[in-house]
């Protein structure tokens, strides 16, 4: 006679294969929702338990292209995705560093803002069209580019990026706290912000998008009546003088390679958040309000941010704002005057931290799964998210008390490896793949129909050798750079990776043959 337990199980798995036989054929590949949860191990039971309160199971697996697994056509998502994640406190933070740091007078910080951050966002906007065509994450469809085993070296890189901006969000958050009531200790503040950004994380796609498409609209209340008692202030300089010549050229190279760092910053997740939209939705309109979405929060805030840093050159009381609490300094000192209301106002924009940071806690999970598929593959999405913000909130406590620093030096060293991502994907793409058509999706899982990863290998390890030569940090100063007198290494760093990938990838070909 049967054990209940063991008829229990039979049907358990009866049931999800009838389930999965009712709804059709998968045509072109990718794993259904269903099948994600099946089966008897650890990690199925797991997943069968959270998938009732709603938390996504999908991790690097391909979503089908069929109507029931496609369900997101949402362009208005997509917009508010991006926009909430420029409409927070960080985008505005680097605009006040023009003066301050870089010693830019407000109308050069405007024209580096616009040229930079246009050349930032360009190549999201163009990625996150990469969704709806593949229904893959961004570094999962890399394999394309990179091959089975290079495309972990930006699995790797992108971990790092990840982990790194949820620190410095988590950071922001508790300066922001502590300008709010400096009785708030500075780790009470991170970890507010650090908790509230790992729910939506946690439950996923839905979630980070759905908290998105409302996130922005009280920050931008906000930022609103920033704008508008700093012009009561009257400590708004727009005449401060323009340099010229090689000091004028290196603040404006190496202030443009933070702007482009931050803008550029989201192009490794781009398409993490299109995966679950048709194939048939038009990528012209989906570029242009991806673009929409990201440009325009993000010239607005840091030209709030460039034109308040001016104040710290004719205002002692903004100057001492600065020197102590950064960027929080500066909105507490212009929503001083407001008294509590003031005060919300900065909890707010404290809270808004979270969706800045939501794009990083989410999507820190898919490079930790492409490191090895078939073990820490296997591992739920949820769990990977979980370890990355416990990890930014051990990063954060040592760095809170030596921020700006430290996240003018990590800014832009992240865009060194963003820039040589962009010059070999866009290579293969444009010259070798000449285009969409030239992809077979249902091959990301088939390491023998990938690149060998051989010439992108190479030309990443060339990209390397233009950031070496080009970039300005005050721990190494390239000759390039020096020459130029600012920084040059992701413009170098672009360059030759995506000429000696010309070149490899051509050997590669006619070689192996893929």
């Amino acid at each position: 006679m049967a054990r209940p337990s063991s008829h229990k199980s039979n049907q358990v798995v009866l049931d999800e294969e009838i389930a999965i036989a009712d709804i059709g054929p998968v045509y072109g590949g990718g794993t259904r929702d269903v099948e994600l949860s099946a089966g008897h191990g650890v990690f199925a039971k797991i997943q069968q338990y959270v998938a009732r309160i709603g938390v996504e199971k999908r991790g690097i697996e391909r979503v089908p292209d069929t109507l029931d697994e496609r369900t997101d056509r949402s362009m208005i998502k997509v917009a508010t995705m991006w926009t909430s994640s420029a409409m927070a406190v960080a985008c505005f933070a680097v605009g006040t560093t023009a003066q301050p740091v870089f010693g830019l007078g407000f109308l050069d910080s405007v024209l580096v803002l616009f040229f930079f951050n246009v050349l930032g966002v360009l190549p999201t906007a163009f990625l996150s069209t990469f969704g709806p065509a593949f229904g893959l994450r961004q570094l999962v469809l890399s394999r394309f580019f990179f091959g089975w085993h290079g495309v972990k070296i930006y699995a790797f890189l992108n971990v790092l990026t990840c982990v790194g901006w949820s620190t410095v969000f988590i950071v922001l958050g508790g300066q922001l706290f502590h300008t709010i009531n400096s009785d708030i200790p500075g780790w009470a503040g991170m970890l507010v912000i650090a908790f509230a950004t790992l729910v939506p994380g946690l439950f996923g796609y839905k979630a980070v998008l759905a908290y998105q498409q409302w996130a922005w609209i009280p920050m931008l209340i906000v930022y609103l009546i920033v704008l508008g008692e700093f012009a009561r202030s009257g400590e708004f300089d727009p005449l401060l003088p323009m340099n010229s010549g090689p000091a004028e050229a290196g603040a404006v190279l190496s202030f443009g390679s933070t702007v482009f760092s931050v803008a550029s910053s989201l192009c490794t997740y781009a398409s993490d958040y299109t995966t679950y939209q048709p194939s048939t939705i038009s990528r012209r309109r989906l570029f242009a309000w991806s673009f929409g979405g990201m440009i325009v929060p993000l010239l607005f805030l840091q030209t709030l941010g460039a034109a308040i840093g001016t104040a710290t050159t004719r205002s002692a009381d903004f100057a001492r704002a600065w020197e102590e609490a950064g960027a929080g300094g500066l909105l507490g000192q212009v929503l001083i005057r407001l008294g509590g209301f003031g005060t919300f106002c900065l909890v707010l924009l404290a809270i808004g931290i979270v969706a800045n940071n939501c794009p990083n806690v989410y999507s820190v999970s898919f490079g930790i799964q492409l490191f090895a598929p078939n073990s820490t593959g296997r591992v739920p999405r949820f769990l990977w998210t979980l370890l990355g913000v416990c990890i930014a909130i051990g990063l954060a406590v040592p760095a809170y008390d030596n921020f700006a620093p430290w996240l003018e030096n990590f800014l832009v060293t992240t865009a060194y490896w963003f820039a040589i991502y962009q010059g070999i994907a866009f290579t293969e793409h444009f010259i070798f793949r000449r285009g969409f058509d030239g992809y077979q999706p249902s091959d990301y899982d088939s390491p023998d129909k990938l690149p060998v990863g051989w010439a992108a290998s190479a030309a990443f390890v060339f990209g390397v050798a233009g950031c070496v030569l080009g970039m300005t940090q005050l721990w190494w100063t390239g000759p390039v750079g020096r020459l130029a007198g600012g920084d040059l290494g992701f413009e170098l760093a672009f360059g030759f990776s995506a000429l000696s990938y010309v070149i490899l990838r051509y050997f590669e070909l006619n070689r192996v043959g893929r």
